[in-house]
């Protein structure tokens, strides 16, 4: 029976409702329903790596991020998945009667299903039902704004859509008719749908292929520029978009729930030392993230391989901030970044940090955990000085110091030098001359090395060395 197997997991904190004023759609026009149960399944013998508490309140902030309204979350321990149905029978005739009670809500089984499962899950409870991978892109599909945002959506939704085009399309069922190599009309109208899916496949991915290129040109543009570059990464809700916003004064949207942030937004960033960068905001990552999803925002998470450095912002309060970081590196892992490169190129911002003080042994274990990190609070700008500061000692790895002597003729250069590198040191001689010492980027050196050759030549013996972090 059902009530040997199941279990009702009571959430750390109360379920919130989020407004569907922040969805393209209503809830209800999306699907088809403003209430949702959210069941999290657990096999024995072969536990989540989390606790499934953790992982239930995780599915129920999906469910919340699109609009709808929590009305049942609870854990289910199964002895094996069924291969009909996933669930149980009896435990999915509960369900049944418990939807008959809430006019039928959406049920979101947090685990990937197959589409028979899909389908005979639908047949029991009388209600429709999703798994985790359709959750994800059905919010994805809710907050995409801009054009390339909504191209990507859809070739994952068709990506997905395309192994269950047989089973998931009851008006599509086969039917017997015809005869010899002709089937019957059902068979032909599938071989149409799939051939217009396939179609329509084709048409986007050539068009995100000049939003690649698009991109691209606008990549080279500031490696030109030799301006570096800055991608926020970090687990869904870490607060990347506060931070951003803190940084930057941009206004990008930022709230407590899952990918409130969908389509990326770059953003000039200055630091104290008169260094400029661009920082890019982008998606958060979750665990469980579909690869459909992966494969279709590659060009979206190109800012985030060809970045310079990557701001891995974890949520310091969470008590499963080591796990969050491991799916972050799995997916930077399957973007083609390995250990080494995550090694050297990732920086770690510890958000969130007002709420350490409530948690005991948190500050101690991410010290443990990210020696070199930097504790920030992007609610109330406690540490984002320090972050900064760090942030720009990484920026200094590559620079050279250039140590001149300028005579008052030499104005352009000073006010080029002035305007495109950091001045360290300034002093003035009695015969007018000016002694500068000037720290520049590694292009910027070479390019004041070509245009004023014999003001970088001579004095100092034309001393050029790497400058300190």
């Amino acid at each position: 029976m059902w009530s040997d197997e199941h279990r009702h997991i009571e959430t750390p904190r109360p379920l919130r409702a989020v407004h569907s004023r922040h969805l393209k759609q209503p809830c209800e026009i999306i699907l088809g329903t403003s209430t949702a149960f959210v069941i999290h399944p657990e096999i024995k013998g072969a536990p989540s790596l989390r606790p499934a508490d953790k992982m239930l309140e995780e599915a129920a902030m999906l469910v919340e991020a699109i609009g709808l309204e929590v009305e049942l979350a609870e854990s289910v321990t199964i002895a094996k998945p069924r291969a009909s149905s996933f669930l149980g029978k009896g435990y999915a005739e509960r369900l049944a009667e418990m939807g008959e009670l809430h006019d039928h809500p959406l049920i979101v089984i947090n685990t990937t299903l197959t589409p028979v499962q899909q389908r005979n899950l639908e047949t029991l409870t009388d209600c429709k039902v999703i798994d985790r991978t359709a959750l994800i892109l059905e919010i994805f599909g809710a907050r995409a704004q801009t054009h390339a945002g909504r191209l990507q959506v859809e070739l994952a939704a068709l990506s997905f859509q395309r192994s269950r085009l047989v089973r998931s399309w009851t008006h599509l069922e086969r039917q017997r008719g015809g005869g010899g190599f002709l089937g019957g009309p059902g068979e032909r109208q599938i071989e149409l749908d799939r051939r217009m899916l396939m179609d329509r496949v084709v048409r986007i991915k050539r068009e995100l292929v000049e939003v690649q290129r698009t991109r691209h040109l606008q990549r080279s543009n500031r490696v030109r520029g030799e301006t570096p570059t800055l991608a926020l990464i970090g687990y869904t809700n870490a607060g990347k978009s506060t931070l951003f916003n803190k940084l930057t004064g941009a206004g990008v949207l930022s709230k407590d729930m899952l990918f409130a942030t969908l389509d990326p937004t770059m953003r000039g960033l200055e630091f104290a030392s008169g260094r400029k960068a661009v920082i890019a905001d982008t998606v958060g990552f979750i665990s469980q993230l579909p690869t459909e999803l992966i494969e279709a925002f590659k060009s979206t998470l190109e800012e985030v391989v060809e970045a310079d450095f990557l701001l891995h912002v974890h949520d310091a309060s969470s008590p499963m901030v080591a796990e969050e970081a491991a799916d972050v590196r799995d997916v930077l892992s399957d973007l083609g970044l390995d250990e080494e490169a995550q090694a050297t190129r990732v920086i770690h911002i510890l958000n969130k940090g007002d709420q350490l003080d409530m948690i005991p042994g948190q500050r101690e274990m991410l010290a443990n955990l990210y020696p070199g990190g930097v504790v920030v609070s992007a609610l109330t700008g406690d540490g984002v000085t320090a972050a900064l500061d760090l942030i720009d000692t990484y920026l200094a790895q590559g620079d050279l110091r250039l140590d001149l002597t300028l005579s008052p003729a030499d104005g352009a250069a000073r006010a080029w030098l002035f305007d495109n590198g950091v001045v360290a040191h300034s002093h003035y001689g009695e015969n007018g001359n000016e002694d500068l010492s000037v720290i520049l980027a590694t292009a910027n050196h070479q390019r004041f090395i070509a245009r004023w050759p014999d003001i970088a030549g001579k004095d100092h013996n034309g001393a050029s060395d790497k400058a300190k972090a």
